[in-house]
C-alpha cells in the first residue's frame, strides 16, 4: 500500500516501529524452548514435522558433507562467478575491521594492555521461508571467519537451500543443520545430542526466531532483534521517479510488514513516484506481500527537515538521491548503511558491495550498528604493575576503597606495604 502522507501521519508510524512482543507468541516460544531444553533432538525432530513447510518429516538433524559438496558441484558457473565476487569483495572489506592488540610500557615498567580474543563458536541462522538466502551466509559467516572464529554452525529451514549449501561449501563450512525457527535458536543456545551449543547467533529471522533470542539472551549473545526491513529515500527535484519506485517495491517484497519512505523536496517527483510504483508493481511476483508493505511519499520543504525526520526514523538503509549527497552526510547520525547517489540502490549492499547487509531495524541504529568482525571477538585488559608502581598510588587506592566502605579492599593493597 502507498501513500502520500502528511507531517503528523509520518511521525505517529515513526513512533510505533519499535519491537513488539505479543504474550501469546512469547508463550508460544517459551514453550519450543523448554521442550529443547528438556528433549533436545527428539524435540527438534517433533517441532520440524509440526511446524515446517509440507509437515516435513526429518531423520537426520545434520546435511551430510556429501550433500553440501554435491549443491556445490551442481551450481551454475554463473551463480558461482557471481557469488565469488561477493565472497572477495564482503572479505576485503571486514579485512580492514580487524582490531589490533596493544601494549604499552609507562613508567615505573607499569605494563598495560588489550588482547583480541575470536570467539570460538558461533551459529548462523539463515531464513528459508519466503524466499532462498545464500547472501546471508555470506555476511554471517566471513566477518566471523576474519575475526579467526574456530568453529561455524548454519542452520537454516529443511528443505535447506542448495543455494544456501553452495554458498556454505564455497566458504568452506561443512556444519549445516536443516532445523528453523525458535527450536534451532534454542538448539544453539542450549545445545542437543547433535548440534553443540555455541557463544553466539547471528542473522535475521521472523518473529518467532528474534523472540527466541531475546528470551535466551544471557545464555548465549546474540547480534541483534531484527525486525521488518526498511529504506528512507531522499530525492530531490532532479531523481529519476522510475528509480525510486523500483527501490521501494524492492525493498516491500521482503516482508509485509516492511516499510519504504520517500523524502522528497518536488511535488512533481512525488507524483510521478506513484504513478511508477502504480506501474511497477504489476511486473513483480510478490505482489501480495508487496500491497501489504507500506510505502509512504511525504514532501519535505528542505534537506535540513529530511536529515531531521531521518535521525528519528533510524533507518536500516538510507538512500539519497539527490546532487552531490556526501553535503548531507556529515549530518545523519542514525542509519544502518547509506547510499550515495542514484546508481547505489540497496541492493548492491545486499549482495556484493562489501559492507554487511545485517543492519540494525527498528529504529534501533541510534546506538546499533551493523554485522561486523567486531561481533565475533572480544577483548581482555591486561595490567602489570611492579613493587614500585603499586607503592606509588597505594594509599590513593585505599582511600577510594575506604571512601566506598570496602576496607577488604584496601586491605589487599595495604597488606603489601604494611
Amino acid at each position: 500500500m502507498f501513500e502520500i502522507v502528511d507531517k503528523n501521519k509520518l511521525l505517529e508510524f515513526i513512533g510505533g516501529q519499535e519491537f513488539k512482543i505479543n504474550l501469546p507468541e512469547q508463550e508460544a516460544v517459551l514453550k519450543i524452548i523448554e521442550l529443547v531444553a528438556e528433549k533436545k533432538d527428539k524435540a527438534l525432530l517433533e517441532l520440524t514435522k509440526k511446524y515446517d513447510r509440507e509437515k516435513l518429516s526429518l531423520k537426520e538433524l545434520r546435511v551430510t558433507p556429501e550433500k553440501i559438496a554435491a549443491a556445490a558441484k551442481a551450481a551454475s558457473p554463473g551463480f558461482k562467478t557471481a557469488l565469488g565476487k561477493a565472497i572477495a569483495n564482503i572479505r576485503s572489506y571486514h579485512q580492514r575491521q580487524k582490531p589490533d592488540e596493544w601494549f604499552e610500557t609507562l613508567p615505573l615498567d607499569v605494563v598495560m594492555g588489550q588482547r583480541v580474543i575470536p570467539l570460538s563458536r558461533i551459529g548462523v541462522y539463515v531464513p528459508g521461508g519466503r524466499a532462498s538466502y545464500p547472501s546471508s551466509v555470506l555476511m554471517g559467516v566471513i566477518p566471523a571467519q576474519v575475526a579467526g572464529v574456530g568453529e561455524i554452525a548454519i542452520v537454516s529451514p529443511p528443505p535447506v537451500s542448495q543455494y544456501v549449501l553452495a554458498a556454505a561449501a564455497e566458504l568452506g563450512v561443512t556444519e549445516v543443520y536443516q532445523v528453523g525457527g525458535a527450536q534451532a535458536i534454542a538448539a544453539l543456545a542450549l545445545g542437543t545430542e547433535t548440534i553443540k551449543r555455541v557463544d553466539k547467533i547471528v542473522g535475521p529471522g521472523n518473529i518467532y526466531v528474534t523472540l527466541a533470542k531475546k528470551l535466551l539472551y544471557g545464555q548465549v549473545d546474540i547480534d541483534s532483534l531484527a525486525g521488518p526491513s526498511n529504506v528512507v529515500i531522499v530525492a530531490d527535484k532532479d531523481a529519476e521517479p522510475e528509480f525510486i519506485a523500483a527501490d521501494l517495491l524492492a525493498q516491500a517484497e521482503h516482508d509485509p510488514l516492511a516499510f519504504g519512505i520517500l523524502l522528497c523536496d518536488s511535488k512533481e517527483v512525488i507524483r510521478q513516484t506513484v504513478e511508477e510504483l502504480k506501474k511497477q508493481e504489476k511486473g513483480l511476483s510478490r505482489q501480495e506481500i508487496i500491497k501489504a508493505a507500506k510505502i509512504m511519499l511525504y514532501e519535505v520543504k528542505d534537506f535540513s527537515e529530511a536529515v531531521e525526520l531521518i535521525n528519528l526514523i533510524a533507518p536500516e538503509h538510507l538512500e539519497l538521491q539527490i546532487g552531490s549527497p556526501q553535503r548531507i552526510l556529515e549530518d545523519i547520525k542514525n542509519a544502518g548503511a547509506v547510499f550515495l547517489g542514484p546508481h547505489s540502490p540497496v541492493p548492491v549492499g545486499d549482495y556484493i558491495a562489501g559492507p554487511n547487509h545485517i543492519l540494525p531495524t527498528g529504529g534501533t541504529a541510534r546506538f546499533a550498528s551493523p554485522l561486523s568482525v567486531y561481533d565475533f571477538v572480544k577483548t581482555q585488559s591486561v595490567i602489570g604493575y611492579t613493587k614500585p608502581a603499586l607503592k606509588n598510588v597505594w594509599q590513593d587506592i585505599k582511600l577510594l576503597a575506604e571512601l566506598e566502605g570496602l576496607d577488604g579492599h584496601a586491605r589487599s593493597v595495604e597488606v603489601r606495604f604494611a
